[in-house]
C-alpha cells in the first residue's frame, strides 16, 4: 500500500469534493487496488476487471469515507466486496454457459486451484457463508483477508472486540471443512 499518511489526506480531501486530490488518490492506489484483486481472482483479466469496478466505486462514494478508520480499511472492504462480486457474476455466467465437448482439454483458470486452499474455494465458501450466517462474514473478510489489526476489524464491523473475536472463531470454524474439502 502507498504512504497511509498520503492516501488519508487525499481521500479526506477528495471525500470532501477535491476533484484533483480524488484522481490523485485513484491513481495512487491502483496498483495496490489490482495486486489485491489478484489475490482473489486467479484470472488476471478477472481481477484487472474486479480492480477497474474498485475504483468506479471509490470515485462514486468517496464522499461516504468519513475518516474515521484508515482509508486502508475502507478500501479493502470495497475491494473484498467487489470481488466477490465478480465471482458471483463469473459463477452465474459459467452455470448459462453449456459444457465444453471436452472439458478435460480446456481447463478454466477460475476453476483451478492455484494454491492449497485455493482462492477460488474460498470465494465459494465466502458465498456460502454468507447465505448461511450473513453475520460472520465480514469478521472473516477483515482480519483474515484484508489482514487488518483486530481492533480495527472489529471497530470497522462495528461490534465490540470480544464479539468480533467470537464471530471470527465461528467464522473459521465453519469455513475450515469447506477448504479442506470435507462435506
Amino acid at each position: 500500500m502507498p504512504d497511509p499518511a498520503v492516501t488519508d489526506d487525499l481521500a479526506r480531501r477528495a471525500a470532501a469534493g477535491d476533484a484533483t486530490a480524488l484522481e490523485e488518490l485513484l491513481q495512487e492506489i491502483r496498483p495496490e487496488v489490482l495486486r489485491r484483486c489478484g489475490r482473489f481472482l486467479p484470472c488476471r483479466e478477472d481481477a484487472e476487471e474486479a480492480a477497474q469496478d474498485v475504483l468506479l466505486q471509490v470515485a462514486r462514494r468517496i464522499s461516504t469515507f468519513q475518516g474515521r478508520s484508515r482509508f486502508s480499511t475502507w478500501l479493502y472492504t470495497v475491494v473484498a466486496n467487489c470481488c466477490r462480486q465478480k465471482y458471483r457474476e463469473l459463477k452465474r455466467r459459467a452455470a448459462e454457459q453449456p459444457a465444453p465437448i471436452e472439458p478435460a482439454q480446456f481447463a478454466d483458470p477460475r476453476t483451478t486451484s492455484v494454491i492449497a486452499g485455493s482462492r477460488v474455494d474460498l470465494l465459494e465458501a465466502l458465498d456460502r457463508l454468507e447465505r448461511e450466517h450473513p453475520h460472520l462474514v465480514a469478521p472473516l473478510v477483515y482480519r483474515d483477508i484484508c489482514q487488518l489489526e483486530y481492533a480495527e476489524a472489529a471497530e470497522r464491523a462495528g461490534v465490540p472486540l470480544g464479539t468480533f473475536k467470537s464471530r471470527l472463531h465461528e467464522a473459521r470454524r465453519q469455513v475450515r471443512p469447506w477448504l479442506t474439502g470435507a462435506p
